[in-house]
């Protein structure tokens, strides 16, 4: 942040900014290392209206500050626990600002005005979610991962 410069963040879906399709795919697979094809698929499927899973994101000064998706399986054993919000991340220099809250909040909203609840997300955080209603429900397999990861769920 420059000095005396205000940050502005814009919150916005993926849907009111389809332009940005291409340059968010490359974000999420700079910070996941998913292949940027498969994040394209997911978006493309949002887009073209086969899906009502979305994708979040939030900017400041243009700039992707921090993002998320759902789909329908973040890569575990669990294919019965689902949607899944997925790719949640939020840049170094924009944490601490409640940003991620804010777009968690989004997705879930979102997701119950389209009668989908609950929603599942996989993480190694503990103490992180729960701030935003979430809560712990059970042990998965991530992909060939070789130790368990937390599953939450939000009602």
């Amino acid at each position: 942040m420059k000095e005396g410069k205000v940050e502005e963040y814009r919150y916005i879906t993926l849907m009111e900014k389809p332009e940005l399709k291409e340059k968010v795919a490359y974000w999420f697979h700079s910070k996941w290392g998913i292949p940027k094809e498969a994040y394209l698929e997911c978006m493309n499927a949002y887009l073209d209206h086969e899906t009502d899973y979305g994708w979040y994101f939030c900017l400041c000064d243009g700039e992707i500050a921090a993002g998320m998706g759902v789909i329908e399986n973040d890569f575990h054993d669990r294919k019965d626990l689902a949607p899944n919000v997925c790719a949640v991340y939020t840049e170094e220099n924009h944490r601490g600002r409640g940003i991620a809250g804010n777009l968690l909040n989004m997705a879930v909203e979102d997701m119950r005005s389209k009668e989908i609840s609950p929603i599942y997300l996989v993480t190694d955080l503990i103490g992180f979610y729960e701030r935003y209603g979430w809560e712990f429900l059970c042990m998965v397999q991530g992909d060939g991962e070789p130790e368990l990861t937390r599953m939450y769920i939000h009602h």
